[in-house]
């Protein structure tokens, strides 16, 4: 259910697509304050830079840091519908 419909909203708005997925395809759900987190890790991604530090929101913690690398918040909120265009273009 979860990539499917990932694939779907990655189809959407970015920010709208994002909050659904977040909210939906997670339990427990993931809180919306973590989309320009998710945002900014794409942008990392699609720019091949995967180790980038991205900010996190008030209170969440990465390994109790305030950063978080790009690969990492990729994996953990499964965005690969949004990043595994990449792959396909570069072939």
């Amino acid at each position: 259910m979860g990539s499917t419909q990932a694939i779907e909203y990655a189809n959407m708005d970015l920010d709208q697509g994002l909050a659904i997925h977040l909210t939906s395809n997670h339990y427990p759900p993931v809180p919306v304050s973590m989309i320009d987190a998710c945002k900014a890790a794409i942008n990392a991604y699609w720019e091949e830079d995967f180790d980038r530090l991205i900010d996190l929101p008030s209170p969440v913690k990465w390994r109790d840091k305030d950063q978080a690398p790009a690969r990492a918040i990729v994996e953990a909120h499964h965005l690969d519908a949004w990043v595994d265009r990449y792959d396909e273009w570069d072939e």
